[in-house]
């Protein structure tokens, strides 16, 4: 009885937790797709100054933590009157971090179509950049699908970061039941459980997503 109530005391909160947990990983996953592809675009484009911006930017968020980063944005940047909220702070942070490991993805995706798709591109009038939109990025996104999606995967992880900022996700929504009912193990196994399910629910719509574009790319 006394499982069964703990249980029923903290599944409540935890999937209230996991419901921010959503929130932060979509939300970054879409503006980070978006800064992403103009970071992989200036750097296929190789313009001067912007793509040499962009590799910087890239080797800064790859080669220092996440929780640095978090840091750095919520508790450093207030000391120069730039001050964000937890959540907005949050989604900032792991947009940023996440956008770096895209950007590599679909740049080196872009650069995985054949040569030949470029000259047919070109050939037909079309210029950099309808080329790029109308025949490179299409064939581009689908092969690096699975990459992206193995990013959203490890974002609903990562998302246990933003804990250190008092945002109530997962992780903080865990600890907070902890500090009520002092039973770390079996809450913090209940907060595994549920970041494998949305991990494994992810999985499944990354085979699908694969499969059809698959299919596509077929016709």
């Amino acid at each position: 009885m006394k499982w069964l109530e703990l249980l029923t005391t903290a599944l409540p909160v935890l999937l209230m937790g996991a419901g921010y947990t959503l929130m932060f990983a979509l939300s970054s996953m879409v503006l980070g797709l978006v800064l992403g592809f103009i970071v992989a675009l200036l750097r296929i484009a190789k313009l001067p100054l912007l793509s040499q911006l962009a590799g910087f930017y890239v080797s800064l968020m790859r080669g220092t933590p996440l929780l640095v980063q978090i840091f750095v944005i919520y508790y450093g940047l207030p000391g120069i009157g730039i001050e964000f909220q937890p959540v907005t702070a949050g989604i900032l942070a792991l947009t940023l971090n996440v956008a770096a490991y895209l950007s590599e993805s679909l740049r080196g995706a872009m650069a995985g179509v054949e040569r030949g798709q470029w000259d047919a591109a070109l050939s037909l009038g079309l210029g950099w950049w309808p080329s790029m939109r109308f025949v490179i990025a299409p064939q581009a996104v689908r092969l690096a699908a699975p990459s992206l999606a193995n990013s959203l995967i490890s974002l609903i992880k990562d998302t246990s970061l933003v804990s250190v900022i008092t945002v109530s996700e997962l992780m903080m929504a865990t600890k907070d039941v902890i500090a009520q009912t002092f039973q770390p193990l079996p809450l913090y196994l209940l907060a595994a459980a549920i970041y494998w399910v949305l991990s494994a629910a992810f999985e499944q719509v990354q085979r699908k997503v694969e499969q059809r574009l698959a299919r596509a790319y077929q016709r």
